[in-house]
């Protein structure tokens, strides 16, 4: 049974950072893109960020482009997303996807499999 399970959500002030990361069991973690959305309230789900299986392809979203970063630890089967001057309009459910293959995309709807979400709040 494939489980992605994310952690490192919490409250943070504006200007802030927090490093999210999500947990892969069940599956070949290596032949799996991987992506980050986030859903807030009354909002569509957003694309944040994605990686390739490799770890050597990147896509950010331009609404989180130069404050978040991307990565991977194959050997963990772990994917983080570092969050760096946090604003509250980042105030969301965070939620990893994976998608098998090579590379990834913005569209939610293209992942094989989801996690149950964590919370990050910024006050202003």
């Amino acid at each position: 049974q494939v489980q992605l399970v994310e952690s490192g959500g919490g409250l943070v002030q504006a200007g802030g950072s927090l490093r999210l990361s999500c947990t892969a069991s069940g599956l070949t973690f290596s032949s799996y893109a991987m992506g980050w959305f986030r859903q807030a309230p009354g909002k569509e789900r957003e694309f944040v960020a994605v990686i390739g299986w490799a770890g050597g392809s990147t896509s950010i979203a331009d609404s989180v482009k130069g404050r978040f970063t991307i990565s991977r630890d194959n050997a963990k089967n772990a994917v983080n997303l570092w969050m760096n001057s946090l604003k509250p309009d980042d105030t969301a459910v965070y939620y990893c996807a994976a998608r098998r293959g090579p590379y990834g995309t913005g569209r939610h709807d293209a992942y094989d499999y989801w996690g149950q979400g964590t919370q990050v709040t910024v006050s202003a």
